[in-house]
Formats: C-alpha cells, sequence, structure tokens
C-alpha cells in the first residue's frame, strides 16, 4: 500500500467484519483488529510519529494499532485531576471501537501519496468528535441507551454530569488537537478546524441529531437520507476533506473523495438501522431497537430494498475509489478501508 508501503500483514491478528445479508441474530459484529492504548501512561504529544508506524498491511490493523496509540497519548492520563472526568473521557474514547473516521483519514491521505504521518492527528480529532457525540446521543434525553462498546455508558458508569463534561472536554480538544497538528501547513491546520466546525454544528451533527429526535411519520426518503448525512455522513466526509487539502488534491480529486465519502456515510447509516433492527445488544455491543420509532431507509423502503440500496451505496464507493486512481504504487488503500469497514457485506465487490 501506499509509498514505500509493503503488502505484509503484521503480527495483529484478529477478529474481523462478519457481517453478512441474513445472518442469524446475535451474529454478526463489525471489528477491527484491536490494539489497547497505554491507559496510564502521561500524554507526550510532541513524540515523534514516524518511527511508531508499523509496516503496512492492507487490512490495515497497522493503522489502528497508531490510531489508538496516539488516542492514548492526546488525552490526559486517568489518575491526572480531575482523575474522573479523565477517566471519563477515556472510557469511551479508547474502548474499543471500529476508528472508521480516523482509518478512512489515513487511507484517503495514501491513495493521495501523502504521509498517513500528516493527518494522524487529524483522524485522531475525527474519533473524538465521534466519541463525544456517542456520549451526548446515549443521554436519558437523547436515546437513553445504557450500553456502548460492549460496556456501560458514560452517563450509567459516570453519571450524567460527568458525561456532558467528558463529552464537551473531548470536543474541544479535538479542536486543539486539530489546530496544533504536526507536519502540515498553517493552511491545512486552518481548513481542516473549519471542516471539523462545519461537521459539529447546527448544519452537521448537532443539526442531524435534532431532526433524527424530532422524526415526521411522512419523513420522505431524500429527507431521511439527508438526516442520515448531517447524523453520520458529515464526519466521512470532512476524513476525506481533511485528507485532500493536506495532500494538495485537486478538484477533480476533492470531487471523487466526497462522491465516496457520501456512500460510505450513507452505507453506514443502512447498516446500522438494519442492525438496530436484527442484532441483538451482546453482538453489537450497544442498545438496540432505539430507531424502531424513527424514519429510517428501513422504515420507508423495508429491510430488503434498504439491503439493496446498502449494496448500491458500498458499489459506488468502490467506483469513487476507483475514479480517483491508484496511487504510484499502483495501491487503492480506500478499496482496503471498504474491505475493513463492511467485510463480507462487500462480497463480490471486494477486490
Amino acid at each position: 500500500m501506499g509509498k514505500g508501503g509493503r503488502d505484509r500483514r503484521t503480527s495483529m491478528e484478529g477478529p474481523h467484519d462478519a457481517l453478512r445479508p441474513g445472518a442469524p441474530q446475535g451474529g454478526p459484529t463489525l471489528a477491527l483488529a484491536v490494539a489497547e492504548p497505554e491507559t496510564n501512561r502521561a500524554p507526550d504529544v510532541d513524540e515523534p510519529l514516524v518511527a511508531a508506524f508499523p509496516p503496512r498491511s492492507r487490512d490495515l490493523s497497522f493503522l489502528r494499532a497508531v490510531i489508538d496509540r496516539r488516542l492514548g497519548l492526546l488525552v490526559p492520563p486517568a489518575a491526572s485531576h480531575p482523575a474522573v472526568l479523565h477517566a471519563a473521557m477515556r472510557h469511551i474514547l479508547l474502548s474499543p471501537g471500529k476508528r472508521l473516521r480516523p482509518l478512512l483519514t489515513l487511507a484517503a491521505a495514501i491513495q493521495l501519496n501523502a504521509s498517513e504521518h500528516a493527518v494522524l492527528d487529524f483522524g485522531c480529532a475525527l474519533e473524538m468528535i465521534h466519541a463525544s457525540s456517542l456520549i451526548v446521543d446515549d443521554l436519558p434525553c437523547m436515546d437513553d441507551a445504557a450500553l456502548r462498546r460492549a460496556q456501560p455508558t458514560t452517563h450509567v458508569q459516570y453519571g450524567e454530569d460527568v458525561a456532558v463534561l467528558a463529552s464537551i472536554a473531548l470536543l474541544s480538544r479535538a479542536f486543539g488537537v486539530a489546530a496544533a497538528a504536526q507536519g502540515v501547513s498553517e493552511r491545512a491546520r486552518l481548513e481542516a478546524v473549519a471542516i471539523l466546525s462545519m461537521a459539529v454544528g447546527s448544519l452537521g451533527l448537532c443539526g442531524g441529531q435534532y431532526d433524527d429526535l424530532r422524526p415526521n411519520p411522512g419523513r420522505s426518503l431524500a429527507a431521511t437520507e439527508d438526516v442520515n448525512r448531517r447524523k453520520t455522513g458529515v464526519l466521512f466526509s470532512a476524513a476525506v476533506e481533511i485528507a485532500g487539502h493536506v495532500a494538495g488534491a485537486d478538484e477533480a480529486q476533492l470531487g471523487h473523495l466526497k462522491a465516496l465519502a457520501g456512500h460510505v456515510g450513507r452505507a453506514y447509516q443502512i447498516l446500522d438501522d438494519i442492525l438496530d433492527a436484527s442484532a441483538s445488544s451482546a453482538s453489537l455491543g450497544k442498545d438496540v431497537g432505539k430507531d424502531a420509532h424513527k424514519a429510517t431507509v428501513i422504515a420507508s423502503l423495508g429491510a430488503p430494498r434498504a439491503r439493496k440500496l446498502l449494496s448500491e451505496h458500498l458499489a459506488g464507493a468502490l467506483a469513487a475509489s476507483k475514479d480517483l486512481g491508484p496511487n504510484t504504487e499502483g495501491q487503492e488503500p480506500l478499496r482496503d478501508f471498504m474491505t475493513a469497514a463492511f467485510g463480507e457485506l462487500m462480497g463480490p465487490l471486494a477486490p
């Protein structure tokens, strides 16, 4: 993969996606191999990044290991004051998650022949924003969830007051990380902060969550997909836009990246809706059935047509990667990202 890359497997063998249309309830999970972060180590954000990158492998576990390690260094250790607040921040951020948003950032950069080191902190900032949004989504005044990433949600574990503060702290830290990212121009940092700001605000995550909590029974499929774009897709779009700006992508390349991110965001939200309706809490590691009374793609189309639309979006994402073209070594890391993110759902589409 990528510049200087080798298609070698690392020693990180672990469970990968086993999502299949029609899989029995309790069966499917969406996971990548997990490298546990060093949770008690004091953050050293100036630590050289280049030496931390292991050899590249097409399953992207090498990137996952680096992301997990870096996240653990970018937030205060749990033992530092206020200890409970820092523990709550790390509780959701460092729990075993999929890390799809930072993985997409790094994969896009590599396909554009840029260094993954240059976009690592931007990817970590996206993961902090995502974690912050999960804390809010799970609150009793929102989705009122008790389980997230196979552990108690932040407000269940630490209380609602601490959960709100942890969410705000993660969000503010994300902007600080993006603003201080190493190895990129000041212009790239400013563009990244602006992109993240738009993604979080009333035209992005906040607005999408607002509309998601107030479903209109007569909402059209187009309106539902727009809610999904703001609720889920904006962070995928932010990931590739930031990578594109850092890599100096031209307008055509940015267009292909945005098309890919749009398909990924839609596919991922449809998949999440399908699993919410068909899988178990034990298999997903989070509460299910929370979308039963919401306006979803499944509610509009039914499960069979929703699955067909999911496949169409996966094919669209792969087509956008092909249009973008491989890197100088002839590799398409974005295709590898799709396989890592959606696993066996890629079926015959997978390389």
